[in-house]
């Protein structure tokens, strides 16, 4: 049988004390390892790095009246579009039409970086080879 007492030590930044709990401690978990840390207070509440300052906070109510104006901005800009001629089915197919010339480079991009790779070449090489504008 082993009575042995287990050996807790506490350090500080320039003390270290050592103790030995005494009988029921061991149960109730006397024994706790604290990691070594230069800073003082190593149980501290966690602090998120985001800090929210007082005047950034604002109420639901200031919140709601305040996407309520900014509703009521959009809804001006888009009648003014509108009036102007613009449609709103004329400018999801231009969005649709933009997300499409986007897959097609992506694509485009792609093949070139493997027949440069292939080449042993850089793929700004192969702009001039195919005829392509850099800033395209």
């Amino acid at each position: 049988m082993n009575t042995e007492q287990p050996i807790e030590t506490r350090c500080s930044a320039n003390n270290c004390s050592v103790s030995t709990p005494e009988g029921n401690d061991l149960k109730k978990g006397a024994l706790r390892r604290t990691p070594f840390s230069k800073f003082k207070k190593v149980h501290s509440n966690f602090k998120s790095p985001v800090q929210v300052t007082e005047r950034a906070k604002v109420s639901p109510a200031e919140e709601v009246a305040e996407l309520e104006r900014r509703r009521e901005q959009l809804d001006t800009e888009i009648a003014q579009l509108e009036a102007e001629g613009y449609r709103e089915e004329e400018l999801e197919h231009h969005i649709d039409m933009l997300h499409e010339y986007n897959d097609i480079k992506d694509i485009g991009q792609s093949l070139l970086g493997r027949i440069a790779a292939l080449r042993g070449t850089t793929t700004r090489d192969l702009y001039s080879h195919f005829g392509l504008e850099l800033d395209d």
